[in-house]
Order: C-alpha cells, then structure tokens, then sequence
C-alpha cells in the first residue's frame, strides 16, 4: 500500500541555522525570484519502493497524471490503496473517477495530520538536505537535485527515515 504527498520547492531558499566561523556572518546569497515546481511522490509502507514525479503545479490535472505513472508499477489485477492526504487536487471528483478507473483506491488521512504520512517525513529529510540555505540557478535544478535525494536512499533507509521502521507506526498497529 503506497501513500503519496505532494511538495512545493522555491527557488527562494528556505533559511535555517548554519554552521559557520566564529564571529563572522554566514552568506547565503539569493536571487530574489521565487519561482517553484512541485513534486508528487509516493512510498510503498511495505517494501520502501518510491514513485515520483515533477511537475509545474499541484493541480488535479497534474495530480491524474501521478496516478497514470503510479498505476503501472503495481500488478495490473489488483487494487491499489492509495493514502494521500487531503489537498485540494487529490479529493476531487475530477481526480476520484480516473482513479477509480484504474483501480485506485484513495483512502484520505485526516486533515492536518502530516505526521500520519510517511512521504511527508521523507520531503522534510529531503528538503532539509537539498534546499536549506541554498540557491539553485533555476527550479529544475533543485527539482532534479530533491529528486535525486528523494529517491537516492535505500529502501530500508527511506522507510526508516519515514518513521516506517517505528514499532508506533500507526499503519502497522
């Protein structure tokens, strides 16, 4: 059973603590455009296994192709149960029939509950490494480099990361 999450990364960089030489500043240099991209992703709560795709906005077109790539990389007679959290693109009727169609269920986690989705644990780590205090020359750059650190981690690793491993992991209890 895969749960999926969505993430918007700016070009913007997200400011956090740096380490740096006593006494003096740390640069970070920007540019001061903010354009973003957003990627889709899900991870399979059983073997670790992730999906993901980019895209230029969050929205329910975007959001049907997701489900168009993700529906192949499971066995074509049986039903996927998909977990995505409650964003506006994923519980749509526009969205709920494709899926239906091809055989994904969506079983929607409760509103303002992103610790219950692994993905989202796995966006944190990946954006914590790949966006913090720095500037990309443009979106697909950092896209590519999140990607990257998204799907670069062993499936044990990812699922540990995820909180997956957890004896509390509510999935599994």
């Amino acid at each position: 059973m895969p749960a999926a999450d969505g993430t918007i990364l700016r070009l913007f960089p997200p400011l956090r603590q740096a380490r740096g030489v006593r006494g003096e500043r740390v640069c970070v240099p920007v540019t001061g455009r903010n354009d973003r991209r957003a990627l889709c992703g899900a991870v399979n709560v059983r073997t670790g296994h992730r999906v993901l795709r980019r895209a230029r906005s969050m929205r329910q077109g975007e959001v049907q192709a997701f489900l168009r790539e993700l529906r192949p990389r499971y066995r074509a007679k049986r039903r996927v149960r998909l977990l995505p959290d409650r964003h506006g693109g994923h519980g749509s009727k526009a969205t709920r029939e494709p899926a239906a169609s091809m055989r994904i269920k969506l079983l929607f986690l409760p509103r303002q509950c992103p610790e219950l989705n692994p993905v989202d644990h796995l966006w944190r780590h990946a954006k914590g490494v790949v966006s913090a205090n720095r500037q990309y020359d443009d979106t697909d750059q950092h896209a590519a480099a999140a990607e990257d650190r998204f799907l670069w981690l062993p499936p044990q690793e990812a699922k540990r990361k995820a909180g997956m491993l957890s004896k509390n992991f509510w999935l599994l209890t």
